[in-house]
């Protein structure tokens, strides 16, 4: 992407140093990554920041350049993270889109405050973790990777290997969490923004009745099932429409 409206930094809150990027002038929007990811990550979808927006791209809890002095991550918790991040900006409303574990975040930040997003963007991002999902993360392990895929994850994370390490063990400890995605569906019926659920036919993690649940319980959603599509269905050949389609959805004009 072109070089920032403002250098990168850090900022305090919830008891950790959140780093993040801004690009551009407009309505906030805010675009999450995934777990284990950073925010560097959307360079592969957008080739550059989305026109008409200030874009901000922040690194999750514990990855990227961000802090986590506690060692434990749940999305409640990330959505209070991300909250705070825009109360520090003066931003009360926004628009969003998340990928994954930042779509999850994104999920908690609608039922905690629900008047503050105005439209989001939910990319395989799902209410609860099925059985598919627990059984990828009993077995998940960096050595499963390829290695070019290993390498781009040390890049990511710039705290060293015991930063790598502790959101592997975090990945992995989301199998037995039971108290942390439980949002159900009279809670999804709360979310008052717009939403376009976008979600692969063939995401290992989550079978198509888990998007489908979410489509019935939020009020203003729509449902994207991308064919022949696996777990965040929207880089490489798919970026481009994926990032076409997702800022006509959140301009508004679909519901003109």
């Amino acid at each position: 992407m072109s070089a920032p409206s403002a250098a990168g930094q850090s900022i305090s809150i919830q008891g950790m140093d959140m780093y993040y990027e801004e690009y551009g002038q407009g309505e906030p929007l805010l675009l999450l990554h995934g777990f284990m990811g950073s925010g560097g990550d959307w360079a592969l979808v957008f080739k550059n920041p989305p026109e008409g927006y200030r874009s901000l791209f922040p690194d999750l809890r514990g990855h990227g350049r961000s802090t986590n002095p506690s060692g434990v991550f749940t999305f409640r918790q990330s959505a209070r993270d991300l909250l705070s991040f825009l109360d520090v900006l003066n931003i009360r409303q926004f628009k969003a889109i998340g990928v994954s574990g930042g779509a999850q975040t994104l999920l908690q930040m609608a039922v905690q405050q629900p008047d503050r997003i105005q439209a989001m963007v939910l990319v395989s991002g799902a209410h609860y973790f099925p059985k598919e999902a627990r059984t990828f993360m009993r077995q998940f392990s960096l050595e499963s990777l390829p290695r070019a895929e290993q390498e781009r994850m040390r890049q990511r994370h710039r705290q060293g290997e015991a930063q790598l390490q502790a959101l592997l063990q975090q990945a992995k400890g989301f199998q037995s969490s039971y108290d942390d995605m439980t949002i159900t569906p009279p809670h999804l019926a709360t979310i008052a923004a717009r939403t376009l659920l976008v979600f692969g036919d063939r995401d290992p993690l989550y079978p198509i009745h888990i998007p489908v649940e979410m489509h019935t319980s939020i009020p203003r959603s729509y449902l994207w099932v991308v064919p022949n599509g696996g777990h965040g269905p929207i880089f490489g050949d798919a970026a481009a429409r994926f990032a076409e389609t997702a800022l006509a959805f959140l301009s508004g004009s679909w519901e003109r």
